[in-house]
């Protein structure tokens, strides 16, 4: 396991893919994720490129600072991480929460970004997004992993893949239960800082790389209407919508957002 200091926390991160590739394609993971929730978009990568993948100061595998933190904060870090590794300038691919990091690294230090590719994510809260995060926050105060993701489940997956993937979830329920009490407390500092932080919308036209805006049409956590807001105002920014998908494109959705995330890459190299 591979940590990194950065301003003073300890970040998680992994080197993946072609070490000697000239593009790097950056991860950011979503609020509740780590690492390993992008294992069915690395190897589309892997062989062209070097894959920078880390947990945000909160998450699972890197310290909890006592929060909450700011978007800001988070871009900086991954910022800085990129420069101890010698990463000049990357693709920016971030889903849910990692994906408004991306924004805030396109808005905040463009000179490292090639082009952000944002999946699932928001510029701005309604009383409805608000709702649902309040209540993720008192699962997680509670410190209880069964209510925690049984609670969470309905709002992130679309019905299609919860009928189709029962099983595989109460498996990850159950490995849920191993994560240690402070994975918790890390999950509420990150739950403060979007409640607080994610407001972004009127700093969007500063962001002037290539944009790919990916929601999934059946998303009722960050609706649609979120990544519209995202897309109109980004000049040139791309929009697509998946059909028959949720929250969670990344697991819902793997091949048709490989396709789509790695076709635009590509032609942004």
């Amino acid at each position: 396991m591979a940590y990194m200091d950065v301003n003073g926390v300890n970040l998680y991160y992994e080197l993946k893919g072609n070490l000697e590739a000239e593009e790097t394609v950056v991860f950011l993971n979503g609020v509740m994720a780590s690492t390993n929730s992008w294992a069915m978009q690395v190897p589309v990568f892997e062989k062209d490129y070097r894959i920078l993948l880390h947990d945000f100061k909160g998450q699972l595998l890197s310290d909890k600072p006592e929060g909450p933190y700011t978007f800001r904060e988070h871009a900086e870090e991954a910022k800085i991480l990129m420069e101890k590794l010698g990463i000049e300038k990357a693709h920016i691919i971030g889903t849910s929460y990692g994906g408004e990091v991306a924004m805030r690294l396109a808005i905040d230090f463009p000179g490292c970004v090639k082009s952000i590719s944002v999946i699932d994510s928001v510029s701005e809260l309604d009383e409805v997004l608000k709702l649902f995060v309040k209540g993720w926050r008192t699962a997680a105060v509670e410190k209880d992993p069964e209510k925690f993701y049984w609670g969470m489940a309905p709002t992130i997956y679309h019905n299609s893949f919860l009928e189709k993937n029962i099983e595989t979830l109460k498996e990850r329920a159950e490995a849920l239960k191993k994560a240690p009490a402070e994975y918790f407390t890390g999950q509420v500092y990150l739950y403060d800082t979007f409640e607080q932080d994610v407001y972004m919308t009127e700093e969007l036209h500063k962001i002037k790389c290539p944009a790919f805006i990916v929601c999934g049409e059946q998303d009722i956590l960050k609706t649609r209407k979120f990544s519209e807001i995202i897309a109109n105002n980004i000049e040139d920014a791309e929009l697509a919508i998946i059909p028959d998908c949720g929250h969670v494109t990344i697991f819902e959705k793997p091949n048709t957002l490989n396709s789509m995330i790695l076709g635009f890459v590509t032609k942004n190299k």
